[in-house]
């Protein structure tokens, strides 16, 4: 994949972000970067040395890997490092927005028509794909449409040059180094040549944005035409992008996400992707469906998620939500992924909610984290970015103040924190 697919360009595609999960506003990762090469801070001073002489040894490597002579030619020769993807890389700020905000900018309704106008023109891909992988048709579809709006935004950039870039820095030289492996093999299996690789800056490929090593593993020639293409070709766009998904632990037959009404008297504590409570629990709690319908009284288990506080838009979340924030590590990505899929399967328009909280700002953050470290939390780095550490941090000291314990961080917060000092 893409994915995990996916990092980093502003609209009209998501191609382009990544964050980490289970970040609320996700700190600049990728979105499929894989988890066993960990970013260096962004201010890292570079260790790898002159761009050519790194470039040098990496060919060497890449000549024991078994690549050919011919791919290395074809994609190394000549190449320079792009300081414009440094400057990128280090000022990703697009997640730091509301949920509300993020949603509608991103699952608009031209893209909820569009899908189902690819799910019907497709409908026989879709239902092959469905039988192979398990994997429903509004799921894929969700993914492509924010991906590229299905093939119309997968950037111009040069993936090599990206990718060979992102190698040397140090930020993330490790990850990118085996990227940039994933994709001259790419090339040497014949699927892909350089000048088709094209990307928005951190080096995704095709129309819902693999990793290069994603694309490796899990793209599948669907047309039978003997390449992996998810440039031009729809039947391996859906069919490797279901089995890239079914690869991330989907679950057939069972849903994913669903929007929910919830009392005003709900014991907030409970609203944690790391706490799961059965339907029927959910529903002694006085949860229902969006419609007023009450919950099933089974024993299915789900989170429930409110990425704006207690009076926003409220979801209960399955175990094959797990696939979304594979796909793509910020919450805010995942839970718009996740509800475009519900729209195209037939699901109503959102509802906001009574009195969704404001988002703060970055500083706001970064005091409110500074405060937070100070009463002895693990914050990690003060970043102004809102993930599963400082969203933690919060429940403890609104329990402890007496607050609606919903994990969102509000003024009123701050204000108590400070006072405290």
């Amino acid at each position: 994949m893409m994915p995990l697919a996916n990092c980093f360009r502003l609209l009209p595609t998501i191609a382009a972000f990544t964050l980490a999960l289970p970040a609320f506003f996700a700190s600049p990762a990728d979105a499929n970067s894989p988890t066993q090469f960990p970013a260096r801070p962004a201010d890292c001073k570079n260790f790898n040395g002159p761009f050519e002489k790194w470039l040098a040894e990496f060919r060497r490597e890449s000549q024991q890997r078994g690549v050919s002579a011919r791919t290395l030619s074809l994609a190394l020769d000549g190449m320079t490092h792009d300081p414009a993807i440094i400057r990128i890389d280090r000022g990703q700020s697009f997640f730091a927005q509301s949920f509300l905000d993020f949603h509608g900018k991103l699952a608009t309704p031209n893209r909820v028509n569009s899908g189902k106008r690819q799910m019907q023109r497709h409908a026989d891909l879709f239902a092959r794909a469905k039988a192979e992988f398990g994997v429903p048709a509004p799921i894929i579809t969700a993914f492509w449409a924010l991906e590229s709006d299905f093939g119309r935004g997968m950037g111009k950039r040069p993936v090599l040059r990206s990718l060979a870039t992102l190698a040397w820095d140090c930020r993330r030289s490790e990850m990118f180094r085996e990227e940039l492996h994933a994709a001259l093999a790419i090339i040497d299996r014949g699927d892909l040549t350089p000048d088709e690789m094209v990307s928005s800056w951190a080096g995704e490929l095709g129309q819902t944005q693999f990793l290069p090593t994603h694309y490796l593993r899990h793209a599948v020639d669907y047309d039978g035409d003997g390449k992996r293409n998810l440039f031009k070709s729809d039947a391996d766009v859906i069919g490797s992008t279901a089995n890239f998904i079914r690869s991330l632990g989907w679950t057939r037959g069972q849903p994913w996400l669903e929007e929910v009404l919830v009392p005003s008297n709900l014991d907030w504590q409970r609203a944690s992707l790391d706490q799961a409570y059965a339907r029927s629990e959910w529903a002694k709690a006085g949860v229902k469906y969006a419609s007023g319908a009450p919950l099933p009284d089974d024993a299915l288990l789900a989170s429930l998620i409110l990425l704006q506080g207690r009076g926003g838009p409220a979801f209960l979340a399955y175990p094959n939500f797990k696939i979304f924030t594979e796909w793509n590590q910020s919450l805010n990505y995942a839970v718009t992924a996740a509800y475009l899929a519900t729209r195209l399967a037939g699901a109503r328009a959102m509802n906001r909610g009574p009195s969704p909280a404001e988002p703060m700002s970055r500083e706001d953050v970064m005091t409110l984290q500074t405060l937070l470290a100070r009463n002895g939390y693990d914050m990690g780095r003060i970043d102004g970015l809102i993930g599963a550490r400082t969203r933690a941090a919060v429940r403890a000291e609104q329990i402890k103040f007496g607050l609606p314990a919903d994990s969102y961080p509000t003024a009123e917060l701050i204000e108590r924190l400070r006072r405290q000092r």
